[in-house]
This record gives C-alpha cells, sequence and structure tokens, in this order.
C-alpha cells in the first residue's frame, strides 16, 4: 500500500511540475539562442583557426602549396634559430621594463586624481586617450617623427645646445623610444586603480591619522595591501598584451626590427617569417611558444600573488 501511495504521489508532483519544467524548458531555448551567436563566433574565430594552427604548426606549409607533415621539426628548428631567441630577449626586456614603469606612473596618477581635484571627470578622460590611441598607427608615426634625427626632441635639445642623436636609428635607444610610447599609454591601469582606490573605506586612513602614522606609512600599510588585487589584475594584463606588441615595432622600425635588431619583437619576427618569407608552418610553431610562454608567465604571477596580494574576507 505505501509503494502505490508514493507512486501516487510522484505522478500528482509530475502533473503538478510538468508545465514548469516545459517553461523552464522554453527558456533555456531562448538562452541558448541568443548565446548562438557568441559560441559561434568562439568556434569559428577562435577554437577552430588555434586548432588549424596547431596543425600547420607540424607541416612545412609556405602557403603556395598544401601542408606537408613534418612533425616537431618546427619546434627542433627554432631551438636553433639564433634570430629568434634574440627577438625573444628583446621582447622580454620590453616586457620588464615597460609594464612596471607603466604601472608605477598609472598608480601615481590615480593617487592625484583620487585627492578630489575638480573636473576630475574632464582629467580622466583626457589622460585615458593615451590608452585609446598607443596603439593605433597615426601615434606610432608621429613617434617616429618625434624622436627622428629632425624631430622635435632634437629641437628641443638644440635650444640648450645639445646635438641629440638619431633616437630611432640608434640601437641603444630605439627600443627605449618604443618602451616610451608604452609607458605613455597608462590610461587603461590608471582608470582600474582609480576605481580601486575609491572602494578603500577612508575610516582605514582617519584611524591611521589618529595614531600619527604619516602619509608614506599609510600607503605602504593601508593603500598598497588593499590595492595589491586590482595591481595584480593590472600587471596579469599588461604582461600579456606587452609580450604581444606589434604595431609599435613595426612602425617605428618601417617593418624590419632595426637597427640592428634592436627592436625586433618577437611578434614581428613571427609576422615576418609568416607573411615575407612565407613559412606559416614554422610562424605557427612560434605562435604557440608565445602561447606557452605567456602562460607560464601569467602562472608564475598567480603563483607569486599569495606572497604579496591580500584578499579582504
Amino acid at each position: 500500500m505505501s509503494s502505490l501511495g508514493e507512486l501516487r504521489n510522484i505522478s500528482r508532483s509530475a502533473r503538478k511540475n510538468g508545465p514548469k519544467v516545459r517553461e523552464n524548458y522554453r527558456d533555456n531555448k531562448v538562452a541558448y539562442l541568443f548565446l548562438l551567436p557568441w559560441m559561434l563566433g568562439l568556434l569559428l574565430i577562435t577554437v577552430g583557426p588555434m586548432i588549424a594552427s596547431l596543425y600547420l604548426s607540424m607541416t612545412d606549409y609556405n602557403l603556395l602549396q598544401s601542408p606537408n607533415f613534418i612533425g616537431f621539426q618546427n619546434y627542433i628548428d627554432m631551438m636553433d634559430d639564433s634570430r629568434l631567441w634574440a627577438s625573444f630577449r628583446v621582447t622580454v626586456t620590453y616586457v620588464v621594463v615597460s609594464v612596471p614603469l607603466q604601472l608605477i606612473l598609472a598608480l601615481g596618477i590615480a593617487l592625484l586624481l583620487d585627492r578630489g581635484l575638480r573636473g576630475l571627470a574632464l582629467y580622466r578622460s583626457i589622460l585615458y586617450l593615451p590608452s585609446l590611441l598607443g596603439a593605433s598607427v597615426a601615434v606610432a608615426i608621429l613617434w617616429r617623427q618625434v624622436f627622428g634625427s629632425d624631430g622635435i626632441v632634437n629641437a628641443f635639445l638644440a635650444l640648450f645646445g645639445i646635438d641629440g642623436p638619431g633616437w630611432i636609428s640608434n640601437p641603444d635607444t630605439a627600443l627605449g623610444t618604443i618602451i616610451l610610447l608604452h609607458v605613455w599609454t597608462f590610461g587603461s591601469p590608471m582608470i582600474i586603480f582609480l576605481a580601486g582606490l575609491r572602494q578603500i573605506p577612508r575610516m582605514y586612513y582617519e584611524a591611521a591619522e589618529v595614531d600619527g602614522a604619516s602619509m608614506v606609512r599609510s600607503f605602504r600599510s593601508i593603500t598598497l595591501p588593499l590595492l595589491s588585487p586590482i595591481i595584480f589584475f593590472n600587471l596579469v594584463l599588461q604582461i600579456i598584451g606587452a609580450f604581444q606588441s606589434f604595431t609599435q615595432a613595426y612602425i617605428v622600425s618601417g617593418g624590419t626590427g632595426g637597427p640592428s635588431d634592436s627592436t625586433l619583437f618577437y611578434t614581428l619576427y613571427l609576422y615576418r617569417e609568416g607573411f615575407t618569407n612565407f613559412q606559416m608552418g614554422y610562424a605557427s610553431a612560434m605562435a604557440w611558444f608565445l602561447l606557452l610562454v605567456i602562460a607560464a608567465f601569467t602562472a608564475l604571477n598567480f603563483w607569486l600573488s599569495k606572497y604579496w596580494v591580500f584578499y579582504e574576507d
């Protein structure tokens, strides 16, 4: 009898909940319909090309003939490519120098803007503009003119009787000009830092003032610890973006990576191998190596974050 009663209860529950199940199913169909463009884009624009690139990285493909499968030969050849490793050193130098300088400048300006300046929205918009324009071809061309032999920088130095060098044509200074361009595009991390600073409760600073803490001590003991998740977020994003930098080096060097390969970024060398030398298989292998390098740097940052990033409970 108890079993018969349980069956009746299940049947009654199914009749009662049946319309809700069908309604939830219809809602899910609508959700999947709206997600369909994104899912198609993911498969056709991201996942599909990545799988094709992985296959091409194991082929001898020159864009003119059918791919010829050669296994891991492209990866083996990369180990003996001295120019590849030279471009990798240039890129790592660019990342290691430009990213910290950019974040320091962005944080410093965010601290100034956080002091309640009149017309904050206007200043914030103006200072954000370099991030919008910095990666453009037009700004890279302008940058090349500014640091050229007859550019604005040398014209300014000439006022003081200083004969400036050709900053772009000198191997010792060419990379520095591109690093300076990257530092100049501090707007995006600055906005994120400013938003993070606005989330720190003012009562912490008031308590520090009561205890007689200086501004430097408050910055070290309150601002940096509470802002460390934002610093970490900006650090990861900027490192990933810096490794993928291409336009600035291509325009400033005229697409050659010169002088003396001093601005030969890894991405620029990859582009030249794929679209100038038509070694698309080799370029695909280089792209996957870059992916692994970025993943390694990101994993290292996440591992190190447990020693300096603090999250509020």
